[in-house]
Protein backbone atom coordinates (compact mmCIF):
# COMPACT_ATOMS: atom_id res chain seq x y z
CA UNK A 1 0.00 0.00 0.00
CA UNK A 2 1.52 3.37 -1.09
CA UNK A 3 2.11 6.18 1.14
CA UNK A 4 -0.79 8.43 -0.28
CA UNK A 5 -3.50 5.20 0.17
CA UNK A 6 -2.93 4.72 3.92
CA UNK A 7 -2.70 8.47 4.45
CA UNK A 8 -5.61 9.34 3.08
CA UNK A 9 -7.66 6.26 4.11
CA UNK A 10 -6.52 7.28 8.02
CA UNK A 11 -7.66 10.95 7.40
CA UNK A 12 -11.49 9.06 6.08
CA UNK A 13 -11.57 6.68 8.92
CA UNK A 14 -10.69 9.67 11.19
CA UNK A 15 -13.42 11.55 9.57
CA UNK A 16 -15.92 8.70 10.10
CA UNK A 17 -15.28 8.22 13.71
CA UNK A 18 -15.87 12.22 14.12
CA UNK A 19 -19.22 11.58 11.81
CA UNK A 20 -20.47 9.01 14.45
CA UNK A 21 -19.31 10.00 17.48
CA UNK A 22 -20.13 13.29 17.08
CA UNK A 23 -24.06 13.66 17.93
CA UNK A 24 -23.53 10.80 20.60
CA UNK A 25 -21.26 13.58 22.13
CA UNK A 26 -23.32 16.31 21.43
CA UNK A 27 -26.64 14.36 23.40
CA UNK A 28 -24.54 13.92 26.12
CA UNK A 29 -23.52 17.59 26.62
CA UNK A 30 -26.90 18.84 26.08
CA UNK A 31 -28.22 16.79 28.70
CA UNK A 32 -25.51 17.98 31.24
CA UNK A 33 -25.96 21.70 30.12
CA UNK A 34 -30.14 21.44 30.96
CA UNK A 35 -30.36 18.57 33.02
CA UNK A 36 -32.52 19.82 36.24
CA UNK A 37 -31.18 16.58 38.15
CA UNK A 38 -28.27 16.59 40.74
CA UNK A 39 -26.64 13.50 41.36
CA UNK A 40 -25.82 12.36 44.91
CA UNK A 41 -21.84 12.83 44.67
CA UNK A 42 -22.46 16.44 43.11
CA UNK A 43 -24.46 17.44 46.02
CA UNK A 44 -21.98 16.47 48.23
CA UNK A 45 -19.56 18.64 46.21
CA UNK A 46 -21.78 21.54 46.38
CA UNK A 47 -22.43 21.19 50.12
CA UNK A 48 -19.02 21.30 50.89
CA UNK A 49 -18.41 24.44 48.96
CA UNK A 50 -21.52 26.14 50.41
CA UNK A 51 -23.19 26.10 46.78
CA UNK A 52 -27.10 26.24 46.25
CA UNK A 53 -27.23 23.95 43.08
CA UNK A 54 -30.89 25.56 42.51
CA UNK A 55 -29.75 28.90 42.30
CA UNK A 56 -29.03 30.84 39.35
CA UNK A 57 -26.23 33.28 38.78
CA UNK A 58 -26.35 36.83 36.61
CA UNK A 59 -23.89 37.25 34.41
CA UNK A 60 -22.08 39.42 36.88
CA UNK A 61 -22.15 36.86 39.16
CA UNK A 62 -21.01 34.11 36.40
CA UNK A 63 -18.42 36.65 35.60
CA UNK A 64 -16.92 36.66 39.42
CA UNK A 65 -17.15 32.86 39.56
CA UNK A 66 -15.02 32.15 36.83
CA UNK A 67 -12.05 34.95 37.40
CA UNK A 68 -12.25 33.80 40.86
CA UNK A 69 -11.89 29.96 40.20
CA UNK A 70 -9.01 30.48 37.73
CA UNK A 71 -7.24 33.00 40.11
CA UNK A 72 -6.95 30.58 42.82
CA UNK A 73 -5.75 27.62 40.34
CA UNK A 74 -3.48 30.30 39.00
CA UNK A 75 -2.13 30.87 42.96
CA UNK A 76 -2.32 26.89 43.76
CA UNK A 77 -0.13 25.81 40.80
CA UNK A 78 2.11 28.57 41.09
CA UNK A 79 2.77 27.51 45.00
CA UNK A 80 2.69 23.97 43.60
CA UNK A 81 5.68 24.20 41.28
CA UNK A 82 7.91 26.69 43.35
CA UNK A 83 7.74 23.70 46.20
CA UNK A 84 7.82 20.66 44.27
CA UNK A 85 11.81 20.00 45.47
CA UNK A 86 9.92 19.14 49.32
CA UNK A 87 6.93 17.92 48.01
CA UNK A 88 6.46 13.82 47.55
CA UNK A 89 6.86 11.98 44.58
CA UNK A 90 9.54 14.43 43.35
CA UNK A 91 11.33 12.55 41.61
CA UNK A 92 14.84 14.85 43.57
CA UNK A 93 13.63 17.47 41.34
CA UNK A 94 13.40 21.10 42.28
CA UNK A 95 11.06 23.47 42.32
CA UNK A 96 10.45 26.50 39.27
CA UNK A 97 12.18 29.90 39.77
CA UNK A 98 9.78 32.65 40.02
CA UNK A 99 9.11 33.70 36.27
CA UNK A 100 9.29 30.07 35.06
CA UNK A 101 6.33 29.26 37.64
CA UNK A 102 4.43 32.35 37.01
CA UNK A 103 4.67 30.89 33.08
CA UNK A 104 3.24 27.49 33.57
CA UNK A 105 0.25 28.48 36.27
CA UNK A 106 -1.12 30.76 33.53
CA UNK A 107 -0.26 28.61 30.94
CA UNK A 108 -2.26 25.40 32.33
CA UNK A 109 -4.95 27.63 33.83
CA UNK A 110 -5.15 29.07 30.72
CA UNK A 111 -6.01 26.16 28.62
CA UNK A 112 -2.39 27.21 26.68
CA UNK A 113 -0.23 24.50 28.39
CA UNK A 114 2.72 26.44 26.88
CA UNK A 115 5.96 24.64 28.08
CA UNK A 116 9.42 26.21 27.90
CA UNK A 117 10.79 23.40 29.81
CA UNK A 118 11.39 19.39 29.46
CA UNK A 119 8.54 17.88 31.43
CA UNK A 120 10.34 14.60 31.59
CA UNK A 121 13.24 16.21 33.46
CA UNK A 122 12.13 19.23 35.27
CA UNK A 123 8.52 17.74 36.79
CA UNK A 124 7.77 15.28 39.10
CA UNK A 125 5.11 13.12 39.27
CA UNK A 126 2.85 14.93 41.84
CA UNK A 127 2.89 18.13 39.92
CA UNK A 128 2.23 16.18 36.83
CA UNK A 129 -0.93 14.73 38.52
CA UNK A 130 -2.01 17.19 41.15
CA UNK A 131 -0.72 20.06 38.97
CA UNK A 132 -1.20 20.28 35.92
CA UNK A 133 -3.43 17.56 35.03
CA UNK A 134 -5.91 18.84 37.40
CA UNK A 135 -6.08 22.05 35.41
CA UNK A 136 -6.17 19.95 32.49
CA UNK A 137 -9.46 19.07 33.50
CA UNK A 138 -11.33 22.43 34.89
CA UNK A 139 -9.63 24.92 32.76
CA UNK A 140 -11.66 22.60 29.77
CA UNK A 141 -14.72 22.26 31.50
CA UNK A 142 -14.71 26.48 32.53
CA UNK A 143 -14.28 26.96 28.48
CA UNK A 144 -17.02 24.78 28.01
CA UNK A 145 -19.07 26.58 30.96
CA UNK A 146 -18.62 29.67 29.31
CA UNK A 147 -20.12 28.59 25.88
CA UNK A 148 -22.91 27.32 27.98
CA UNK A 149 -22.96 30.47 29.54
CA UNK A 150 -23.33 32.22 25.96
CA UNK A 151 -26.00 29.60 24.36
CA UNK A 152 -28.31 30.13 27.11
CA UNK A 153 -28.18 34.11 27.13
CA UNK A 154 -29.29 33.30 22.60
CA UNK A 155 -31.78 30.51 23.90
CA UNK A 156 -33.57 32.46 27.05
CA UNK A 157 -35.23 35.94 26.76
CA UNK A 158 -36.07 38.32 29.92
CA UNK A 159 -34.12 37.05 32.14
CA UNK A 160 -30.59 37.88 33.78
CA UNK A 161 -30.24 34.15 34.56
CA UNK A 162 -27.50 32.33 32.68
CA UNK A 163 -26.89 29.36 34.87
CA UNK A 164 -24.73 28.18 37.49
CA UNK A 165 -20.61 28.24 36.82
CA UNK A 166 -20.12 26.06 39.82
CA UNK A 167 -23.01 23.26 38.49
CA UNK A 168 -21.67 23.67 35.05
CA UNK A 169 -17.94 22.61 36.67
CA UNK A 170 -18.89 20.03 38.71
CA UNK A 171 -21.04 18.42 35.26
CA UNK A 172 -18.76 19.01 32.99
CA UNK A 173 -15.80 17.56 34.64
CA UNK A 174 -17.61 14.45 36.40
CA UNK A 175 -19.86 13.58 33.75
CA UNK A 176 -18.11 14.28 30.76
CA UNK A 177 -14.60 14.86 31.10
CA UNK A 178 -13.97 12.15 33.39
CA UNK A 179 -15.74 9.54 32.33
CA UNK A 180 -14.55 10.16 28.79
CA UNK A 181 -10.93 10.30 29.80
CA UNK A 182 -10.73 6.83 31.63
CA UNK A 183 -12.22 5.73 28.42
CA UNK A 184 -9.32 6.99 26.42
CA UNK A 185 -6.86 6.23 28.71
CA UNK A 186 -7.65 2.86 28.86
CA UNK A 187 -7.23 2.40 25.28
CA UNK A 188 -3.80 4.34 25.22
CA UNK A 189 -2.61 1.49 27.78
CA UNK A 190 -3.98 -1.09 25.60
CA UNK A 191 -2.20 0.63 22.59
CA UNK A 192 1.18 0.86 24.36
CA UNK A 193 1.39 4.55 26.33
CA UNK A 194 2.61 3.84 29.94
CA UNK A 195 1.11 4.53 33.27
CA UNK A 196 3.32 3.69 36.39
CA UNK A 197 4.55 6.03 38.92
CA UNK A 198 8.31 4.72 38.30
CA UNK A 199 11.40 7.35 38.20
CA UNK A 200 13.91 7.24 35.87
CA UNK A 201 15.79 3.39 35.19
CA UNK A 202 18.96 2.27 34.14
CA UNK A 203 18.78 0.06 31.47
CA UNK A 204 21.33 -2.18 29.44
CA UNK A 205 21.37 -1.82 26.07
CA UNK A 206 21.69 -4.35 23.29
CA UNK A 207 25.17 -2.50 21.99
CA UNK A 208 26.22 -3.17 25.85
CA UNK A 209 25.85 0.55 26.92
CA UNK A 210 23.19 2.26 29.37
CA UNK A 211 20.01 4.27 28.70
CA UNK A 212 18.15 6.03 31.40
CA UNK A 213 14.16 4.71 30.66
CA UNK A 214 11.95 7.44 32.39
CA UNK A 215 8.51 5.93 33.32
CA UNK A 216 5.38 8.30 35.13
CA UNK A 217 1.72 8.13 34.69
CA UNK A 218 1.37 9.19 31.00
CA UNK A 219 -2.07 7.71 29.90
CA UNK A 220 -4.20 9.14 32.09
CA UNK A 221 -2.49 12.73 31.62
CA UNK A 222 -2.43 11.84 27.92
CA UNK A 223 -6.13 11.49 27.61
CA UNK A 224 -7.38 14.49 29.07
CA UNK A 225 -4.29 16.46 27.51
CA UNK A 226 -6.30 16.26 23.93
CA UNK A 227 -9.81 15.37 25.37
CA UNK A 228 -9.68 19.11 26.84
CA UNK A 229 -7.65 20.31 23.77
CA UNK A 230 -5.20 21.39 26.24
CA UNK A 231 -1.66 19.90 24.62
CA UNK A 232 0.88 19.86 27.22
CA UNK A 233 3.25 16.84 26.61
CA UNK A 234 4.42 14.70 30.05
CA UNK A 235 7.73 14.26 27.79
CA UNK A 236 9.72 17.48 26.20
CA UNK A 237 9.18 15.41 22.60
CA UNK A 238 5.08 15.43 23.22
CA UNK A 239 3.16 13.50 21.22
CA UNK A 240 5.90 12.53 19.10
CA UNK A 241 7.55 10.33 21.85
CA UNK A 242 6.79 6.37 21.60
CA UNK A 243 5.63 6.07 25.09
CA UNK A 244 3.26 9.01 24.63
CA UNK A 245 2.30 8.36 21.13
CA UNK A 246 3.28 4.72 20.34
CA UNK A 247 1.82 4.33 17.14
CA UNK A 248 -0.71 4.45 14.33
CA UNK A 249 -3.74 3.55 16.27
CA UNK A 250 -2.52 5.41 19.35
CA UNK A 251 -2.04 8.63 16.92
CA UNK A 252 -5.71 8.23 15.32
CA UNK A 253 -7.11 8.07 18.68
CA UNK A 254 -5.47 11.11 20.08
CA UNK A 255 -6.31 12.90 16.77
CA UNK A 256 -10.07 11.96 17.46
CA UNK A 257 -9.94 12.84 20.66
CA UNK A 258 -8.61 16.67 20.31
CA UNK A 259 -11.61 17.10 17.58
CA UNK A 260 -14.44 15.18 18.74
CA UNK A 261 -15.67 17.47 21.89
CA UNK A 262 -14.89 20.88 19.70
CA UNK A 263 -16.70 19.62 16.89
CA UNK A 264 -19.48 18.28 19.45
CA UNK A 265 -20.35 21.86 20.67
CA UNK A 266 -21.99 23.31 17.36
CA UNK A 267 -24.89 20.53 17.90
CA UNK A 268 -25.34 20.93 21.57
CA UNK A 269 -25.45 24.77 20.91
CA UNK A 270 -28.42 24.00 17.98
CA UNK A 271 -30.46 21.88 20.38
CA UNK A 272 -30.00 24.24 23.52
CA UNK A 273 -31.87 27.10 21.14
CA UNK A 274 -34.28 24.33 20.15
CA UNK A 275 -33.14 25.03 16.57
CA UNK A 276 -30.69 22.11 15.37
CA UNK A 277 -30.13 23.32 11.78
CA UNK A 278 -28.35 26.32 13.40
CA UNK A 279 -25.91 23.69 14.82
CA UNK A 280 -25.30 22.01 12.09
CA UNK A 281 -24.89 25.86 9.81
CA UNK A 282 -21.47 26.11 12.61
CA UNK A 283 -20.48 23.08 12.14
CA UNK A 284 -20.09 22.71 8.50
CA UNK A 285 -18.06 26.28 8.65
CA UNK A 286 -15.99 24.35 11.25
CA UNK A 287 -15.48 21.47 9.48
CA UNK A 288 -14.77 23.36 6.01
CA UNK A 289 -12.29 24.76 7.10
CA UNK A 290 -10.46 22.18 9.49
CA UNK A 291 -10.21 19.91 6.40
CA UNK A 292 -9.29 23.16 3.78
CA UNK A 293 -6.46 23.30 6.33
CA UNK A 294 -5.45 19.57 6.46
CA UNK A 295 -5.39 19.18 2.95
CA UNK A 296 -3.09 21.97 2.70
CA UNK A 297 -0.77 21.08 5.21
CA UNK A 298 -0.63 17.26 3.45
CA UNK A 299 -0.43 19.07 0.31
CA UNK A 300 2.85 21.41 1.74
CA UNK A 301 4.55 18.20 3.58
CA UNK A 302 4.13 15.73 0.55
CA UNK A 303 5.37 18.09 -2.51
CA UNK A 304 8.84 18.81 0.07
CA UNK A 305 8.50 22.23 -1.50
CA UNK A 306 11.65 23.87 0.69
CA UNK A 307 13.05 20.61 2.07
CA UNK A 308 16.17 18.88 1.29
CA UNK A 309 16.38 17.05 -2.20
CA UNK A 310 17.38 13.48 -1.05
CA UNK A 311 14.26 13.49 0.83
CA UNK A 312 12.71 12.11 -2.36
CA UNK A 313 9.15 13.97 -2.76
CA UNK A 314 8.09 14.00 1.22
CA UNK A 315 9.53 16.73 3.70
CA UNK A 316 10.22 14.04 6.56
CA UNK A 317 12.78 15.61 8.87
CA UNK A 318 11.45 16.58 12.02
CA UNK A 319 8.77 13.66 11.44
CA UNK A 320 8.52 10.33 13.06
CA UNK A 321 8.88 7.53 10.40
CA UNK A 322 5.91 5.50 12.28
CA UNK A 323 3.41 8.38 11.40
CA UNK A 324 4.60 9.57 8.06
CA UNK A 325 3.70 12.72 6.00
CA UNK A 326 0.24 12.34 5.87
CA UNK A 327 -0.82 11.34 10.01
CA UNK A 328 1.87 14.30 11.04
CA UNK A 329 0.05 16.86 8.87
CA UNK A 330 -3.29 15.86 9.63
CA UNK A 331 -2.32 16.24 13.39
CA UNK A 332 -0.39 19.49 12.67
CA UNK A 333 -3.25 20.99 11.11
CA UNK A 334 -5.90 19.68 13.57
CA UNK A 335 -3.77 20.47 17.28
CA UNK A 336 -3.62 24.46 15.77
CA UNK A 337 -6.92 24.13 14.36
CA UNK A 338 -7.88 23.65 17.95
CA UNK A 339 -6.58 24.92 21.25
CA UNK A 340 -4.85 21.46 21.48
CA UNK A 341 -1.30 22.53 20.88
CA UNK A 342 0.11 18.93 21.15
CA UNK A 343 2.55 18.05 18.58
CA UNK A 344 3.41 14.76 16.73
CA UNK A 345 6.43 16.06 14.54
CA UNK A 346 8.27 19.32 14.82
CA UNK A 347 6.55 22.29 13.67
CA UNK A 348 10.00 23.83 12.95
CA UNK A 349 10.71 21.27 10.55
CA UNK A 350 7.81 21.67 8.52
CA UNK A 351 7.65 23.46 5.10
CA UNK A 352 7.59 27.17 4.82
CA UNK A 353 4.07 26.65 3.62
CA UNK A 354 3.25 24.11 5.88
CA UNK A 355 4.33 25.91 8.68
CA UNK A 356 2.28 28.51 7.64
CA UNK A 357 -0.97 26.98 7.17
CA UNK A 358 -0.35 26.06 11.02
CA UNK A 359 0.27 29.72 12.04
CA UNK A 360 -3.04 30.81 9.97
CA UNK A 361 -4.96 28.27 11.79
CA UNK A 362 -4.44 30.14 15.08
CA UNK A 363 -4.44 33.34 13.88
CA UNK A 364 -8.57 32.70 12.19
CA UNK A 365 -9.32 32.69 15.77
CA UNK A 366 -8.94 28.78 16.45
CA UNK A 367 -12.38 28.14 15.05
CA UNK A 368 -11.59 24.86 12.99
CA UNK A 369 -13.10 23.93 15.37
CA UNK A 370 -11.35 25.72 17.88
CA UNK A 371 -11.03 24.51 21.69
CA UNK A 372 -13.38 23.02 23.74
CA UNK A 373 -16.00 25.59 24.53
CA UNK A 374 -13.88 28.50 22.89
CA UNK A 375 -14.53 27.34 19.83
CA UNK A 376 -17.85 27.40 19.80
CA UNK A 377 -18.32 30.75 21.65
CA UNK A 378 -15.92 32.44 19.16
CA UNK A 379 -17.96 30.82 15.87
CA UNK A 380 -21.39 32.18 17.43
CA UNK A 381 -18.99 35.76 17.91
CA UNK A 382 -18.59 35.02 13.71
CA UNK A 383 -21.79 34.28 13.18
CA UNK A 384 -23.12 37.72 15.33
CA UNK A 385 -20.41 39.73 13.16
CA UNK A 386 -22.04 37.72 9.53
CA UNK A 387 -25.52 38.71 10.59
CA UNK A 388 -24.89 42.68 11.51
CA UNK A 389 -22.43 43.04 8.29
CA UNK A 390 -25.91 41.28 5.99
CA UNK A 391 -27.93 43.56 7.84
CA UNK A 392 -25.70 46.41 6.78
CA UNK A 393 -25.22 45.42 2.99
CA UNK A 394 -29.02 44.81 2.39
CA UNK A 395 -30.64 47.15 4.70
CA UNK A 396 -32.08 45.07 7.07
CA UNK A 397 -32.18 45.03 10.91
CA UNK A 398 -29.52 42.32 12.23
CA UNK A 399 -31.00 39.96 13.82
CA UNK A 400 -30.14 36.65 15.11
CA UNK A 401 -32.64 34.07 16.70
CA UNK A 402 -34.85 36.89 17.58
CA UNK A 403 -32.24 38.91 19.36
CA UNK A 404 -31.77 42.30 18.09
CA UNK A 405 -27.80 42.97 17.39
CA UNK A 406 -27.47 46.79 18.33
CA UNK A 407 -24.85 48.99 19.07
CA UNK A 408 -24.06 47.68 22.56
CA UNK A 409 -24.12 43.94 21.47
CA UNK A 410 -21.53 44.71 17.87
CA UNK A 411 -19.10 46.44 20.33
CA UNK A 412 -18.65 43.67 22.64
CA UNK A 413 -18.01 40.86 19.63
CA UNK A 414 -15.52 43.85 18.01
CA UNK A 415 -13.58 44.20 21.14
CA UNK A 416 -13.27 40.32 21.76
CA UNK A 417 -12.52 39.97 18.02
CA UNK A 418 -9.51 42.64 18.62
CA UNK A 419 -8.46 41.48 21.55
CA UNK A 420 -6.06 38.41 20.24
CA UNK A 421 -4.98 40.63 17.13
CA UNK A 422 -3.49 43.40 19.30
CA UNK A 423 -1.96 41.28 22.01
CA UNK A 424 -0.10 38.79 19.24
CA UNK A 425 1.22 41.86 17.13
CA UNK A 426 2.20 44.02 20.16
CA UNK A 427 4.24 40.83 21.69
CA UNK A 428 5.85 40.21 18.06
CA UNK A 429 6.66 43.29 17.38
CA UNK A 430 8.19 43.90 21.21
CA UNK A 431 9.76 40.50 20.58
CA UNK A 432 11.67 42.08 17.25
CA UNK A 433 12.35 45.41 18.26
CA UNK A 434 14.18 44.69 21.93
CA UNK A 435 17.73 42.97 22.31
CA UNK A 436 16.03 41.19 24.61
CA UNK A 437 13.16 39.50 22.51
CA UNK A 438 15.80 39.18 19.69
CA UNK A 439 18.49 36.61 21.74
CA UNK A 440 15.51 33.88 22.00
CA UNK A 441 15.44 33.88 17.91
CA UNK A 442 17.42 30.92 16.16
CA UNK A 443 18.55 33.01 12.88
CA UNK A 444 17.57 35.51 10.49
CA UNK A 445 15.10 36.50 7.95
CA UNK A 446 11.51 35.02 7.64
CA UNK A 447 11.53 32.09 9.27
CA UNK A 448 13.08 33.84 12.43
CA UNK A 449 10.27 36.24 11.86
CA UNK A 450 8.26 32.75 11.47
CA UNK A 451 9.62 31.93 14.97
CA UNK A 452 8.40 35.05 16.64
CA UNK A 453 4.87 35.28 14.98
CA UNK A 454 4.00 31.48 15.95
CA UNK A 455 4.97 32.01 19.23
CA UNK A 456 2.69 34.86 20.15
CA UNK A 457 -0.35 33.60 18.19
CA UNK A 458 -0.02 30.57 19.96
CA UNK A 459 0.23 32.14 23.53
CA UNK A 460 -2.54 34.61 22.56
CA UNK A 461 -4.64 31.82 20.87
CA UNK A 462 -4.08 29.59 23.96
CA UNK A 463 -2.63 26.90 21.65
CA UNK A 464 0.84 25.84 23.51
CA UNK A 465 2.84 24.32 20.57
CA UNK A 466 5.79 26.42 19.03
CA UNK A 467 8.43 26.24 16.08
CA UNK A 468 10.90 24.91 18.87
CA UNK A 469 14.23 26.34 17.88
CA UNK A 470 12.85 29.45 20.05
CA UNK A 471 14.15 29.80 22.80
CA UNK A 472 11.56 30.55 25.01
CA UNK A 473 12.71 30.10 28.44
CA UNK A 474 13.93 33.70 28.86
CA UNK A 475 12.49 35.76 31.54
CA UNK A 476 11.02 38.10 28.47
CA UNK A 477 9.40 35.45 27.24
CA UNK A 478 8.02 33.10 30.37
CA UNK A 479 6.61 36.75 32.01
CA UNK A 480 5.83 38.73 28.43
CA UNK A 481 3.95 35.43 27.11
CA UNK A 482 2.55 34.66 30.60
CA UNK A 483 0.54 38.22 30.30
CA UNK A 484 -0.31 37.27 26.39
CA UNK A 485 -2.19 33.76 28.01
CA UNK A 486 -3.88 35.76 30.58
CA UNK A 487 -4.95 38.60 28.32
CA UNK A 488 -6.36 35.87 25.80
CA UNK A 489 -7.89 33.83 27.31
CA UNK A 490 -9.88 35.83 29.95
CA UNK A 491 -10.58 39.36 28.28
CA UNK A 492 -12.69 37.53 25.41
CA UNK A 493 -14.40 35.59 28.27
CA UNK A 494 -15.39 38.69 30.20
CA UNK A 495 -16.70 40.56 27.22
CA UNK A 496 -18.76 36.97 25.84
CA UNK A 497 -20.31 36.47 29.43
CA UNK A 498 -21.78 39.95 29.31
CA UNK A 499 -22.78 39.90 25.26
CA UNK A 500 -24.89 36.61 26.88
CA UNK A 501 -26.40 38.46 29.96
CA UNK A 502 -27.48 41.30 27.86
CA UNK A 503 -28.53 38.72 25.07
CA UNK A 504 -30.55 36.81 27.79
CA UNK A 505 -32.48 40.60 28.85
CA UNK A 506 -33.49 40.80 25.46
CA UNK A 507 -37.25 39.46 24.52
CA UNK A 508 -37.41 37.29 21.69
CA UNK A 509 -38.29 39.57 18.42
CA UNK A 510 -40.29 37.16 16.01
CA UNK A 511 -39.15 36.38 12.46
CA UNK A 512 -40.43 38.47 10.02
CA UNK A 513 -39.63 39.00 5.77
CA UNK A 514 -37.02 40.83 6.76
CA UNK A 515 -34.97 38.46 8.64
CA UNK A 516 -31.86 37.24 7.66
CA UNK A 517 -31.89 33.31 7.44
CA UNK A 518 -28.95 32.47 9.28
CA UNK A 519 -28.57 28.40 8.45
CA UNK A 520 -28.93 27.74 5.24
CA UNK A 521 -25.60 27.60 2.39
CA UNK A 522 -25.50 31.05 1.93
CA UNK A 523 -25.11 32.08 5.36
CA UNK A 524 -23.00 29.41 5.55
CA UNK A 525 -20.71 30.88 2.60
CA UNK A 526 -21.00 33.90 4.55
CA UNK A 527 -19.00 33.33 8.14
CA UNK A 528 -16.12 31.46 6.13
CA UNK A 529 -15.96 33.97 4.48
CA UNK A 530 -15.67 36.95 7.44
CA UNK A 531 -13.43 34.33 8.91
CA UNK A 532 -11.02 34.70 6.53
CA UNK A 533 -11.45 38.25 5.36
CA UNK A 534 -10.96 39.22 9.08
CA UNK A 535 -7.80 37.40 9.85
CA UNK A 536 -6.79 38.29 6.26
CA UNK A 537 -6.75 41.74 6.86
CA UNK A 538 -5.06 41.71 10.27
CA UNK A 539 -2.66 39.13 9.35
CA UNK A 540 -1.84 39.52 5.71
CA UNK A 541 1.08 41.72 6.40
CA UNK A 542 2.79 39.99 9.04
CA UNK A 543 2.27 36.56 6.89
CA UNK A 544 3.61 37.68 3.77
CA UNK A 545 7.01 38.56 5.57
CA UNK A 546 7.06 35.80 7.24
CA UNK A 547 6.08 32.26 5.86
CA UNK A 548 4.54 33.66 2.58
CA UNK A 549 8.12 35.03 1.46
CA UNK A 550 9.95 32.00 3.26
CA UNK A 551 7.62 29.78 0.84
CA UNK A 552 8.68 31.51 -2.30
CA UNK A 553 12.46 31.77 -1.83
Amino acid sequence: MGATTAGLLQLLLLVGLLAVTTPLLAGWLHAVATSRRHLAVERVVYRLGGIDPDREQGWRQYLLAVLGFSLAGVLLLYLMLRLQGVLPLSLGRPGFEPTGAFNTAISFVTNTNWQWYSGDSAMGHLAQMAGLTVQNFVSAATGIAVAFALVRGLARAGTTDLGSFWVDLVRITGRVLLPLSLLVAVLMVLGGVIQNLDGPRVVETLAGGTQSVPGGPVASQEAIKQLGTNGGGFFNANSAHPFENPDAGTNLLASWAMLAIPFAMPLVFGRMVGQRRQGVAVLVVMAVLWLLSVLAVVAAEVTGRGAAPELAGAAMEGKEVRFGEWASAVFAASTTGTSTGAVNSMHDSLTAAGGGVALLNMVLGEVSPGGVGSGLYSMLLVAVLTVFLSGLMVGRTPEYLGKKIGGGEITLVALVLLVMPATLLAGAALSVSLATGRESLAGEGPHALSQVLYAWASASNNNGSAFASLSAGTPFLTVGQGLAMLVGRFVPMVLVIALAGRLAAQRTVPASSGTIPTSGPVFVSLMTFVVVVVAGLTFFPSLALGPIAEALQ
